[in-house]
Protein backbone atom coordinates (compact mmCIF):
# COMPACT_ATOMS: atom_id res chain seq x y z
CA UNK A 1 0.00 0.00 0.00
CA UNK A 2 1.07 3.02 -1.06
CA UNK A 3 0.63 6.41 0.65
CA UNK A 4 -1.19 9.21 -1.77
CA UNK A 5 1.71 12.23 -2.93
CA UNK A 6 4.37 9.78 -0.62
CA UNK A 7 7.60 10.07 -2.56
CA UNK A 8 8.19 6.92 -4.23
CA UNK A 9 12.06 6.67 -3.86
CA UNK A 10 14.91 7.01 -1.56
CA UNK A 11 18.42 7.09 -2.00
CA UNK A 12 21.64 7.20 1.33
CA UNK A 13 24.74 7.44 0.77
CA UNK A 14 26.87 5.13 3.06
CA UNK A 15 30.30 6.57 3.66
CA UNK A 16 32.74 4.65 4.77
CA UNK A 17 32.37 4.37 8.78
CA UNK A 18 32.59 0.24 9.26
CA UNK A 19 28.62 0.57 9.98
CA UNK A 20 27.80 0.83 6.12
CA UNK A 21 25.54 -2.18 6.98
CA UNK A 22 23.45 -1.25 9.74
CA UNK A 23 23.02 2.30 8.48
CA UNK A 24 21.41 0.93 5.11
CA UNK A 25 19.20 -1.58 7.50
CA UNK A 26 17.69 1.26 9.47
CA UNK A 27 16.99 3.25 6.48
CA UNK A 28 15.53 0.67 4.64
CA UNK A 29 13.38 0.16 8.02
CA UNK A 30 12.06 3.24 8.47
CA UNK A 31 11.86 3.57 4.55
CA UNK A 32 9.36 0.70 4.14
CA UNK A 33 7.49 1.47 7.42
CA UNK A 34 6.54 4.93 5.55
CA UNK A 35 5.68 3.40 3.06
CA UNK A 36 3.47 1.00 4.61
CA UNK A 37 5.57 -2.31 3.40
CA UNK A 38 6.40 -3.97 6.41
CA UNK A 39 5.01 -7.35 5.02
CA UNK A 40 8.42 -6.90 2.75
CA UNK A 41 10.44 -5.79 5.44
CA UNK A 42 12.60 -9.28 6.38
CA UNK A 43 13.16 -9.77 2.94
CA UNK A 44 14.18 -6.24 2.04
CA UNK A 45 16.55 -6.29 5.39
CA UNK A 46 18.31 -9.37 4.04
CA UNK A 47 18.93 -8.47 0.28
CA UNK A 48 20.08 -4.39 1.51
CA UNK A 49 22.69 -5.84 3.57
CA UNK A 50 24.10 -8.51 1.30
CA UNK A 51 24.29 -6.22 -1.47
CA UNK A 52 25.83 -3.58 1.20
CA UNK A 53 28.14 -6.26 2.14
CA UNK A 54 29.72 -7.23 -1.36
CA UNK A 55 29.66 -3.37 -1.80
CA UNK A 56 31.86 -2.85 1.08
CA UNK A 57 34.03 -5.27 0.97
CA UNK A 58 34.05 -6.31 -2.73
CA UNK A 59 33.93 -3.19 -4.65
CA UNK A 60 36.77 -0.34 -3.66
CA UNK A 61 37.51 2.05 -6.52
CA UNK A 62 40.37 0.62 -8.27
CA UNK A 63 42.41 3.81 -7.64
CA UNK A 64 41.18 5.49 -4.44
CA UNK A 65 43.23 8.47 -6.31
CA UNK A 66 40.12 8.65 -9.25
CA UNK A 67 38.19 11.82 -8.97
CA UNK A 68 34.75 10.01 -8.56
CA UNK A 69 32.63 10.42 -4.91
CA UNK A 70 33.74 7.55 -2.40
CA UNK A 71 31.27 5.41 -0.66
CA UNK A 72 28.36 3.22 -1.23
CA UNK A 73 24.71 4.18 -2.32
CA UNK A 74 21.58 2.68 -1.53
CA UNK A 75 18.78 3.56 -3.36
CA UNK A 76 14.78 2.25 -3.04
CA UNK A 77 11.91 2.38 -5.49
CA UNK A 78 8.57 2.01 -5.07
CA UNK A 79 7.17 0.71 -8.34
CA UNK A 80 3.59 -0.50 -8.55
CA UNK A 81 4.02 -4.05 -7.80
CA UNK A 82 7.95 -3.84 -6.81
CA UNK A 83 9.94 -2.76 -4.26
CA UNK A 84 13.80 -2.36 -6.40
CA UNK A 85 16.82 -2.66 -3.65
CA UNK A 86 19.86 -1.08 -5.47
CA UNK A 87 23.37 -0.63 -4.36
CA UNK A 88 26.01 1.33 -6.46
CA UNK A 89 29.53 1.14 -5.76
CA UNK A 90 32.08 2.19 -7.39
CA UNK A 91 34.29 -1.32 -7.90
CA UNK A 92 34.72 -2.64 -11.12
CA UNK A 93 34.64 -6.47 -10.14
CA UNK A 94 30.99 -7.87 -10.78
CA UNK A 95 28.69 -9.78 -9.02
CA UNK A 96 29.24 -13.49 -9.30
CA UNK A 97 27.34 -16.43 -7.51
CA UNK A 98 30.52 -18.82 -6.34
CA UNK A 99 30.34 -22.04 -6.51
CA UNK A 100 31.02 -24.20 -3.60
CA UNK A 101 30.49 -27.67 -1.99
CA UNK A 102 31.00 -26.43 1.10
CA UNK A 103 27.58 -25.27 2.70
CA UNK A 104 28.98 -24.00 5.84
CA UNK A 105 31.45 -21.98 4.35
CA UNK A 106 31.17 -18.57 5.45
CA UNK A 107 31.67 -16.37 2.63
CA UNK A 108 30.20 -16.16 -1.09
CA UNK A 109 26.50 -17.21 -0.20
CA UNK A 110 25.01 -13.35 -0.24
CA UNK A 111 24.30 -13.50 -4.00
CA UNK A 112 22.64 -16.76 -3.58
CA UNK A 113 20.37 -15.41 -0.37
CA UNK A 114 19.44 -12.59 -3.01
CA UNK A 115 18.84 -14.61 -5.14
CA UNK A 116 16.37 -16.90 -3.30
CA UNK A 117 14.67 -14.04 -1.68
CA UNK A 118 14.22 -11.97 -4.78
CA UNK A 119 11.84 -12.06 -7.79
CA UNK A 120 14.79 -11.19 -10.08
CA UNK A 121 17.86 -9.48 -9.42
CA UNK A 122 20.84 -8.78 -11.60
CA UNK A 123 23.41 -5.54 -12.28
CA UNK A 124 24.30 -2.83 -14.67
CA UNK A 125 27.38 -1.13 -15.19
CA UNK A 126 28.06 2.46 -14.35
CA UNK A 127 30.25 4.67 -16.61
CA UNK A 128 33.42 5.34 -16.08
CA UNK A 129 33.71 2.60 -13.33
CA UNK A 130 31.12 1.30 -10.98
CA UNK A 131 27.89 -0.86 -11.08
CA UNK A 132 24.92 -1.02 -9.09
CA UNK A 133 23.58 -4.38 -8.07
CA UNK A 134 19.36 -4.61 -7.85
CA UNK A 135 17.13 -7.15 -6.72
CA UNK A 136 13.82 -6.59 -7.40
CA UNK A 137 10.82 -7.62 -4.25
CA UNK A 138 6.85 -8.35 -5.03
CA UNK A 139 5.43 -5.69 -2.92
CA UNK A 140 1.35 -7.20 -3.48
CA UNK A 141 0.73 -10.19 -0.59
CA UNK A 142 -0.22 -13.21 -1.95
CA UNK A 143 -3.90 -14.32 -0.73
CA UNK A 144 -4.35 -17.83 0.21
CA UNK A 145 -7.58 -20.30 -0.29
CA UNK A 146 -9.57 -18.72 2.93
CA UNK A 147 -9.16 -15.37 1.19
CA UNK A 148 -6.29 -14.16 4.02
CA UNK A 149 -3.05 -12.78 2.92
CA UNK A 150 -0.33 -14.44 3.32
CA UNK A 151 2.35 -12.57 6.12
Amino acid sequence: MRTHGAPTTAALRLPDTGHECAQARAFTHRTLTFWQLGHCRDDALSIVSELVANAVVHARPDNPADEVAPGVWLKLTLRPRHLVCAVTDQGSGLPACPRTTDHLHEHGRGLHIVDALSQHWGWTRSAPTGKTVWAMLPTRRSVRADGTATP
